[in-house]
């Protein structure tokens, strides 16, 4: 069995990776998450959809949007969560994609993990964080990167990772408001056929947008490409696999 640690900015995040996390826990695995930026009206959403996932762990760290540092007191909430859960991998944003991405405190929080990641193994605050012994991450896999070095087949669960997407309602209408703004009614008929109809609901357009992208990005990583998957979520593996022979 591996325990996996979900660490998600957003709690978008976790249905992003929803395809690769439901496999997981269909399969015996244990999956946590955490959500280090999430109003209070998101929280009760997020977590309805990480259950239709299968995911029963979801911890809110309540960072406060814009208003903290890569310093002790917020290093040692992420060290606690690590040697806390003991996870065999945690699966986390992609630091390079986050130096380009303007979405708040991205570029601090890629920081932030790898640095409370180093430490979580070492003897570093143990009493401040918990009183839990050290915990070496040994693998670490970065989502939607923008290099990416290995897929998840996620056929068999993406109309599962669509059922948790519809709960969130905050998220949705967020989306659709802010590429509305982005994108003219004409681009958007072209990626949502029916979008003169869904205008009026932004949870509905939101919903439509997002599985367009998801879609998309599932073909991409799959069909469309070369990795001889269907429909696949991209992830960076950090460093060097290690194998115990060449695999076909």
């Amino acid at each position: 069995m591996t325990r996996i640690l979900m660490l998600a900015s957003f709690g978008l995040e976790i249905v992003e990776c929803g395809g690769t996390l439901a496999r997981h826990v269909q399969a015996g695995d244990e999956v946590f998450s955490a959500v280090l930026l999430s109003r209070p009206e998101s929280r009760p959403q997020v977590t309805e959809a990480a259950k239709i996932l299968g995911i029963e762990h979801v911890e809110f760290l309540q960072f406060p949007y814009g208003e903290w540092t890569v310093d002790i007191p917020w290093k040692e909430k992420i060290v606690e969560l690590v040697r806390r859960i003991k996870p065999d991998l945690v699966i986390t944003q992609d630091p390079e994609h986050a130096q380009h991405d303007l979405d708040p405190d991205r570029r601090l929080i890629a920081l932030l993990y790898t640095e409370a990641f180093a430490l979580a193994g070492r003897v570093w605050r143990v009493a401040e964080c918990g009183g839990h012994e050290p915990h070496t991450l040994r693998s670490i896999y970065y989502m939607t990167p923008e290099h990416p070095n290995c897929v998840v087949e996620i056929s068999a669960t993406f109309a599962l990772k669509q059922q948790a997407l519809a709960v969130l309602g905050s998220q949705l209408e967020f989306s659709a408001q802010s590429i509305e703004q982005r994108a003219s009614a004409e681009t958007l008929r072209f990626v949502v056929p029916d979008y003169d109809t869904l205008q009026s609901d932004k949870r509905a357009l939101g919903l439509a947008l997002h599985t367009a992208f998801d879609k998309a990005l599932a073909l991409v990583n799959g069909l469309a490409g070369h990795s001889g998957a269907t429909m696949a979520e991209a992830y960076r593996r950090e460093g060097v696999f290690v194998l115990d022979g060449l695999m076909k």
